[in-house]
């Protein structure tokens, strides 16, 4: 193979792993702990929203509540990373690295 089919390759990979990064950032991570607190995180990592069942809205609940909260974030944070390391693979063959994680 020559350098340029090698370099024309290379620019084919930078665009597909662009474009599902892009896809990637808009798409939806949500998580639900314990039927009472629901993240969801977009693919970028950004926060979209925090929802707490008011039902569980109660001060001996506090430490409950944040440790769901941490649980989730956590999940929807490691269900991100997963969902980068399959478009890494899947377009690079390779299981890490394109990403920066």
């Amino acid at each position: 193979m020559n350098m340029q089919n090698l370099l024309a390759q290379a620019q084919k990979m930078q665009k597909d792993l662009k474009k599902a990064q892009e896809e990637l950032a808009q798409e939806e991570f949500s998580v639900t702990k314990g039927g009472a607190i629901t993240i969801v995180f977009y693919g970028d990592r950004k926060l979209k929203s925090i929802d707490i069942e008011p039902s569980v809205l109660k001060i001996d609940n506090k430490e409950m509540i944040e440790e769901m909260i941490k649980l989730a974030v956590d999940e929807a944070l490691k269900n991100i990373k997963v969902a980068e390391e399959e478009i890494n693979s899947r377009i690079t063959g390779r299981a890490e690295g394109m990403f920066g994680i």
